[in-house]
């Protein structure tokens, strides 16, 4: 696992881009796909648009993916949120499309029109037939020859209502598929009005030299959009495309402007950087520019702060920076005076601490804290507040019972530098810009220490720097930034760390500062100043897995070592141990990554049911074991890899299809004289190829693309050539 996640060190998007594009040009063509990247076997979704709805409503959500066929479920997490599929389109090969346009063909005298229309249906058209040709002509309207990713080409429909009462903020959405359970993908519940764009077609390959052939072919009057404040709106961005947003404001209105996008979906296997980066700006009714960002903070997803400055009509621009674009491009911005938390302090502490805590932000003033889910396994409790009854962004609170102290300032020198006794937690902030804070702790010869800072990894921006040195002001030890594998949206590990050992008694002063010189209150921390105390986490992959009944599904665990931990993990099952058994696996100091075997005496589960993943340190068996966090492999730009922690880690029993479950019951075979009838010289293809036509055909047919009579001459001409 070392070896496997060293290239997570901190790099940033600029520095890895060139090496990034080389890959793909040798990567046949550069069209990894997010799923066959990652090594994934089971059902895939790359996108959800909409991406999440308002508090109250009822709306259709496309999802792309791969391995879809068969979807019969989908869940969300939490409750509120109902969603049923409507429809699910697999990809199709070109031979079964030509089977599509025949079908429909045939059916083309029996209404009255061409193409996609009302139509009404003659007399002698009957329901059956009416369903058929709307799902044939739907599919036809949705299909794509050479799509320009495969690993979203799949498409299923879902239904979605959210209760008025529903819980508002992110969720986690997957579909269950015959090749069972997928990915989780983010689904936002918005207490705002939406305006959601039609959703974009399956983007074409682009042929080099030729790339305006695959352009989005959009009508001028969907570019621009009126809207009203507040809203929510939800867009694709297509190749070179940019979307534009009119409205109306008022001078003096603080607007916060926020856009998710890598929030909604992290990592994009086959995009440089790794994400859909998009840039956002207002402009006055007259065109010109009067606020843009693409970036806030350390975070990709750009958010503007924009006091209006007239009454007047204004204009909201949405693209890629890189004018890049496919239908997984997609975006959610609330535009309103919103509340929004720009940063708390401390970033950790007690229960008694999270009670007194310090807020900043836009529009937050007079705002109640709000406590949302607690994770129990990282120590993480989610803060928002409440203004005029919005909820705000979330930032994360570290919870721990270990005393901590703050810094006291002037300590931006050896010579006033605060004092600390071992072990030290200081909740602090790099005031201003330039700022250095300065701990004085007693070194002991031989007797290691250990500095750690928790400030990116708590959505602070501070990009730290670490250095130790001695009475004479000597640099001894120093670190810039730390690869955290827990850390799995972090791209810049910017957080730094140092376990050293001193060489002779005396002071030791650890200065911690802004790599960039930056400052603020935003800008907080939380120092550790200790002995190595050795320990580890886990996470386990998938999040969520599918198993048949009477097998098992293999599950992967990863030790993350911390302080120097050294000894025996035993990994063995949490529960319940009821419906689920695991064969315990003990990871050496030199494993950090193994196999588990996950077993299940249910038959089958109506949804999905809930386990654990436990890790015992072998020498302190007095502590208690450690919960593995449920996580997900996914990919960035070609090569990079992340485990992007989940809500849930569950399990879904499926049975294994069987003609029994088909929910259309097959028409009676064709009698012997329909299969004389047919000329099988008139049948393109082989007698080898009648076996797998066969399965098409039974494909198509359950999906309601097929009549009776039509499938039966169609089996007829594989069996005349058989």
């Amino acid at each position: 696992m070392r070896t496997l996640f060293a290239t997570l060190k901190s790099t940033r998007p600029a520095q890895w881009l060139t090496s990034c594009v080389c890959l793909a040009a040798i990567l046949c063509g550069g069209a990894l796909c997010g799923s066959s990247a990652l090594g994934q076997s089971t059902a895939y979704i790359g996108y959800a648009y909409p991406a999440g709805g308002q508090q109250g409503t009822t709306f259709r959500v496309k999802l792309g993916g791969q391995r879809l066929s068969g979807a019969h479920q989908v869940l969300v997490s939490g409750s509120g949120v109902s969603a049923t599929v409507a429809k699910a389109y697999p990809r199709l090969s070109n031979q079964e499309m030509v089977v599509l346009r025949e079908q429909l063909n045939a059916l083309r005298p029996k209404f009255k029109g061409k193409g996609k229309s009302n139509a009404k249906a003659t007399p002698g058209m009957s329901a059956v037939e009416l369903r058929i040709r709307d799902n044939i002509e739907g599919r036809l309207a949705e299909y794509c020859n050479r799509p320009a990713s495969t690993s979203i080409a799949d498409l299923v429909f879902v239904d979605i209502t959210i209760a008025a009462d529903a819980e508002p903020g992110p969720r986690e959405l997957r579909v269950v598929a015959e090749q069972g359970i997928s990915n989780p993908l983010v689904f936002v519940v918005g207490q705002l009005p939406e305006v959601a764009r039609k959703p974009m077609l399956t983007s074409s390959m682009q042929v080099l030299g030729k790339e305006e052939l695959a352009l989005r072919k959009r009508p001028t009057d969907e570019a621009e959009v009126a809207i009203d404040l507040p809203r929510t709106v939800n867009g694709q961005i297509a190749s070179g495309e940019v979307n534009v947003y009119r409205f109306q404001a008022r001078k003096g209105q603080r607007l916060v402007i926020s856009c998710a996008a890598r929030e909604l979906i992290p990592f994009i296997a086959d995009a440089v950087p790794g994400w859909f980066q998009p840039v956002i700006s207002v402009s006055s009714a007259q065109g010109e520019e009067l606020s843009y960002n693409d970036d806030f903070g350390f975070k990709p997803d750009p958010t503007l702060l924009f006091e209006v400055p007239a009454d007047g009509e204004y204009r909201l621009r949405v693209f890629d920076a890189l004018y890049r674009g496919r239908e997984d491009f997609v975006y959610r911005i609330s535009i309103g005076e919103l509340p929004l938390l720009t940063g708390i302090f401390p970033l950790g502490g007690n229960e008694q601490t999270l009670a007194r805590l310090q807020w900043q932000g836009w529009n937050v003033k007079g705002a109640q804290l709000k406590l949302g889910a607690r994770d129990e396994a990282q120590g993480i409790q989610w803060v928002s507040v409440v203004q005029d009854g919005l909820v705000s962004n979330c930032l994360p609170f570290l919870l721990s019972e270990q005393a901590a102290t703050s810094d006291t300032e002037p300590n931006n020198s050896p010579e006033n530098a605060q004092q600390v006794a071992l072990p030290a937690i200081i909740n602090g902030r790099i005031d201003s810009p330039g700022d250095w804070d300065v701990f004085e702790v007693a070194g002991v010869a031989g007797q290691p220490l250990v500095a750690e800072v928790l400030a990116r990894r708590l959505d602070s921006p501070l990009d730290s720097i670490l250095k130790v040195t001695d009475r004479t002001g000597q640099v001894l030890f120093v670190n810039d930034d730390h690869a955290d594998v827990a850390s799995g949206l972090n791209t810049h590990h910017a957080d730094s760390y140092l376990m050293f050992t001193p060489a002779v008694d005396g002071p030791i002063y650890v200065h911690l500062g802004d790599t960039s010189r930056s400052g603020g209150e935003a800008f907080a921390y939380r120092l550790r100043i200790s002995r190595p105390q050795p320990d580890f986490e886990l996470r386990v992959t998938p999040s969520n897995v599918g198993i048949r009944p009477k097998n098992s599904v293999a599950l992967s665990v990863y030790a993350i070592r911390k302080d120097g931990y050294d000894g025996d993990i035993k990994i063995q099952l949490g529960g319940p141990k009821d419906s689920f058994s695991m064969s315990s696996v003990t990871l050496t100091p030199e494993k950090d990554t193994a196999k588990l075997y996950l077993k299940t005496t249910l038959r089958q589960t109506a949804k999905p049911v809930p386990f654990s993943i436990q890790g015992q340190a072998v020498a302190f068996k007095d502590r208690a074991p450690h919960e593995a966090v449920p996580a997900d492999d996914r990919m960035q730009a070609f090569l990079w890899r992340h485990l992007v922690p989940a809500q849930d880690l569950a399990a879904v029993v499926l049975l294994p299809r069987s003609a029994d479950s088909f929910t259309r019951p097959v028409p009676p075979a064709p009698r012997p004289s329909e299969v004389a009838a047919v000329n099988a010289a008139s049948a393109n293809f082989t007698k080898k190829q009648a076996a797998g036509r066969l399965k098409q055909l039974r494909s198509l047919f359950e999906e309601w693309f097929l009549t009776d009579e039509f499938y039966n001459l169609k089996v007829a001409e594989c069996e005349a050539v058989q």
